[in-house]
């Protein structure tokens, strides 16, 4: 059960925006991530809470942003509830999408996971929800994703897949690269990986 923690920073301007420790599993039905996240002051800043099927669909989603809360799952598509601060209000919404994603790193695995790409593959568009924060707003995405290397490293618990996606943004044009061995990512925009307790889990 690898556990860590991630920084997250702007990836434009490199400002440190908040840690993210985690712990993550495969398990009998899919995989599950959970963790908080805490601002450079080491204030409490959220919570996510991501479960997969054995598909890579999201058959669980519940994040939490200062007083902002969504749950979802992958209903019709895609579907969440979104609460506001107060508690008095709840939001639905509903988009024809494949998943959700956001700053959290687990949503980088959890794509990787649902297109299951090979180096042979052609780029795949997949259509994305993502809940932007501060305030958890939704919003529908298009990405293009290509495998583009998969190279195994030596390690003292035997061979250690890296896998590199290039992700493309289908709006814009821009294009990054994210690194990612089993279910933990190594190294993608925002993204840095400082500490890791446990290796990778190896997905079958």
């Amino acid at each position: 059960m690898p556990r860590g923690r991630y920084s997250l920073h702007d990836p434009h301007d490199h400002t440190p925006l908040a840690d993210e420790h985690f712990q993550c599993a495969p398990g009998p039905s899919g995989w599950r991530y959970v963790s908080r996240l805490t601002g450079p002051a080491g204030d409490h800043r959220g919570s996510v809470d991501l479960a997969l099927d054995d598909l890579g669909r999201p058959i669980r989603l519940e994040l939490h942003a200062g007083d902002w809360q969504v749950r979802g799952a992958a209903l019709d598509g895609v579907t969440w509830v979104r609460t506001d601060p107060t508690g008095t209000q709840a939001t639905e919404g509903n988009v024809r999408a494949h998943a959700f994603t956001g700053t959290s790193p687990a949503f980088l695995v959890a794509t990787a996971r649902l297109l299951r790409l090979t180096p042979s593959s052609a780029a795949t568009r997949v259509r994305l929800v993502a809940f932007t924060d501060p305030v958890l707003a939704p919003r529908t995405v298009d990405q293009s994703w290509a495998l583009v290397n998969s190279e195994a490293h030596a390690t003292d618990n035997g061979p250690l897949t890296v896998d590199e996606y290039q992700v493309t943004a289908l709006d814009t044009g821009e294009q990054h690269t994210v690194h990612i061995a089993g279910d933990v990512v190594l190294a993608a925009p925002g993204i840095e990986l400082e500490d890791l307790q446990s290796p990778p889990s190896r997905f079958d």
